[in-house]
């Protein structure tokens, strides 16, 4: 079977970009083959640190033959427009065929071509995926104009053992790979792929990346069972690891007794960022004074020198967090807050404590109607405090601790657990997979956090567009969504929209008039701080407006609720809930609640599953359609009462009669939020809509007769609409 071998050899491959560059040059090679006409079998992919590799059989030995018929112009056209043919053909007047057909005699040029060798197909096919690989990032080195994600130093391209002519980057392909970079950097022959991932094994390369990931897990685990204690599991760190050794050899290090009061936290963080070793628990989950490290050396004193030095290295890392520990608690939380003012959240939004005075605000708005006067109180104690860790050494060395370091600060202050608790929870849900907040301190605060930086992004008009998001806020959107919906909070997101907004303007306004009176204190004594306060002023002015203009709350509250009902439809989608359902709920209008709205959605999509709320849909399309149809024929619409008294037939009486009892039952039902009994309601329509399509012309030929039974039709998607949009319906 016809085999093809190609390695890419260079200096190392960032980690994160390994996995995907090999998929992404299998592919463009077997597109490539297969617009020579080459089908590939069995395409895999292989990745270390310094290789991409990619392997495949079945491929035949020469391309297909080609023939291809072209039609060209008529036998009589102008002699221009033949030349032309011909210089696209490359065939002469003699060489082309005349064919009689209905428009008269047209030239047919028939043009073959013979398949070439396989062989002197792949270079060209190699350069193009080679040059078009997506690197997120490359570089150029040396004279060399190409650009490639670091340095090549070898290509391997061989077709049954056979070297393929090709040359990238300055590099000529041949036959010869190398093994470990120290292990064994020895060059050696390449034939089949068989022999070559044998010899890399001989050579210390694990090629395969599954292959290292396993024996790193297993080592690992063997390591920590044998003192007693479990590897933590980090998949992401696995992956990464793996993609940083070529021949891993697992070793277990020791942390000194004296970084164990650090929070657990700062040291698998410490770890995990900058020195990639795995964190060991005990038995009862505490996290012992052990780590894992993942060497790509086989030492001749069995690693007791990279142990140390790793010992060494990651001793110092963890004094500078135990000083950043020791030293960020001498001074309380609360004392931290003014230092928020030299912190910018956003060049246009203000400073991060103008953020925190508006998520007190927020968040007391947002809880008030649901806790105690002592939990408010907490709230805003939460609130005032959630961001003052920010300044802190630890988070300045460790940004993506913040949150958690306020958690271990508060309790060190004596804050109550559940403002300590609310800080570190206020950034979650972080994405899908994050944990909810439940205690209503820390969603009240949580919820105006996002809900403050969605509504300040709106108001300068910086929205998600495309896929780029800079600021996070389909994220943020999504956190709101999930802690209401996993709360199930009752909370009208609209009004919460426009306090947001108004709480823009009233702090903005608030600031301004704070400098205004700094500049007049000080224009006499100092010109250029008066000048100061001055931009500051006319700062927070232009913010002002921004947020306090003529229906400007009104208008951003709009606009985000409607991005969340895009974000509610993904978030329901991946959960298996139709979309258009809840758009049909949403077109309603006023819809707020998403509680409420998805209880609404739950009802509908249960109603349509029935015998009955598929038939009613039906008859709902049916009625919309004849309306349609006979309003833009007339040019006036029949949404007008219906006049009993003209209702000549029984099966016309019963359905009036039953929209009449229908109708008030299914608003009582969605006023008590009965949404059930609401599409139960509907569920009665079903028989004398069926009788009245089935023995009712609406077009009848007394004109009278036919726009009472318009206005009939008008009245059934009238009361249908009470309960949802049905156009907004699907399938």
């Amino acid at each position: 079977m016809t085999e093809f071998l190609l390695e890419v050899f260079s200096e190392e491959i960032p980690a994160r970009m390994q996995a995907k560059a090999a998929e992404d040059l299998k592919t463009l090679l077997v597109k490539g083959l297969e617009k020579a006409g080459l089908t590939p079998e069995n395409p895999r992919c292989f990745v270390t640190p310094h290789r991409l590799t990619v392997v495949m059989e079945g491929l035949p030995l020469s391309q297909p033959d080609v023939r291809e018929e072209r039609k060209g112009p008529k036998v009589d056209a102008p002699e221009k427009a033949i030349e032309g043919f011909l210089r696209s053909t490359g065939l002469t007047l003699d060489q082309c065929e005349q064919r009689d057909t209905p428009k008269g005699p047209v030239y047919f040029a028939v043009i073959e071509k013979k398949g070439r060798e396989t062989i002197e197909v792949l270079p060209e096919i190699i350069v193009d995926a080679l040059a078009n690989l997506p690197w997120p990032k490359s570089m150029r080195w040396g004279t060399n104009p190409t650009r490639w994600v670091r340095p090549l130093h070898r290509i391997v391209a061989l077709l049954n053992g056979r070297q393929i002519d090709v040359e990238y980057a300055g590099v000529k392909a041949g036959a010869e790979t190398e093994g470990h970079r120290f292990l064994a950097p020895q060059p050696f022959p390449v034939g089949d792929f068989d022999t070559y991932r044998e010899k890399l094994t001989s050579a210390y390369v694990m090629l395969d990346p599954e292959e290292r990931r396993r024996v790193i897990r297993t080592e690992a685990q063997r390591l920590c069972e044998g003192e007693g204690l479990t590897l933590k599991e980090d998949e992401g760190l696995l992956r990464e690891v793996m993609g940083l050794v070529e021949w891993p050899v697992v070793m277990m290090g020791r942390i000194d007794d004296e970084f164990m009061d650090v929070p657990e936290e700062v040291l698998t963080t410490s770890m995990r960022s900058h020195q990639k070793y795995f964190s060991v628990n005990t038995k009862d989950g505490a996290l012992a004074p052990r780590f894992v490290v993942v060497s790509n050396m086989i030492a001749e004193d069995g690693g007791q020198a990279i142990i140390a030095g790793n010992e060494r290295v990651l001793r110092a890392r963890l004094s500078d967090a135990k000083f950043f520990w020791d030293q960020d608690r001498k001074q309380p939380l609360e004392k931290r807050v003014d230092g928020l003012k030299d912190r910018v959240f956003h060049a246009q939004l203000g400073t991060e404590y103008d953020k925190v005075q508006r998520i007190r605000k927020l968040a007391a708005e947002i809880a008030a109607p649901m806790i105690s006067a002592n939990q408010l109180e907490l709230v805003d104690r939460a609130a005032a405090l959630c961001k003052a860790d920010l300044p802190t050494g630890m988070v300045g060395e460790f940004p993506e601790l913040q949150g958690i370091m306020g958690r271990y600060y508060a309790l060190h202050d004596g804050e109550a657990p559940a403002v300590a608790d609310a800080i570190a929870e206020h950034y979650s849900p972080l994405g899908p997979n994050d944990d909810c907040p439940q205690a209503m301190v820390s969603v009240a605060v949580a919820l105006a956090d996002k809900i403050d930086t969605l509504a300040g992004f709106w108001g300068i008009d910086e929205k998600p567009t495309g896929s780029k998001d800079p600021y996070a806020l389909r994220r943020a959107a999504l956190g709101v969504i999930r802690l209401i919906l996993e709360n199930k909070l009752r909370l009208p997101l609209k009004v919460i929209f426009k306090h947001a907004a108004a709480a823009y303007a009233e702090h903005a306004r608030a600031i301004k008039g704070l400098a205004l009176e700094q500049k007049h204190e000080s224009v006499e004594a100092d010109q250029a701080t008066a000048d100061h306060w001055r931009a500051l002023a006319d700062k927070y002015e232009t913010l002002a407006k921004l947020f306090d203009g003529d229906g400007r709350g009104e208008e951003i509250a709009a606009s985000l609720l409607d991005f969340f009902a895009d974000r509610l439809k993904v978030h329901l989608r991946e959960q298996g809930v139709r979309h258009d359902l809840v758009t049909a709920v949403f077109a309603l209008g006023g819809e707020d609640d998403l509680v409420r709205l998805l209880a609404r959605v739950d009802a509908l999509s249960g109603f349509l599953e029935t015998e009955d709320g598929a038939n009613l849909l039906v008859a709902y399309r049916r009625s919309s359609n004849i309306l349609r149809i006979e309003e833009k024929k007339d040019g006036v619409s029949y949404s007008g009462a219906v006049d009993a008294d003209a209702l000549a037939l029984a099966q016309e009486q019963a359905l009036a009669a039953a929209l009449d009892s229908v109708e008030p039952a299914a608003r009582q039902a969605i006023a008590e939020e009965d949404f059930a009994n609401a599409m139960a309601a509907l569920a009665r329509l079903r028989a004398p809509v069926d009788a009245f399509f089935d023995d009712v012309t609406v077009n009848a030929e007394d004109a009278a007769l036919r726009e009472n039974r318009l206005r009939l039709l008008s009245r059934i998607t009238a009361v249908m609409g009470e309960v949802a949009d049905f156009s907004k319906i699907e399938g």
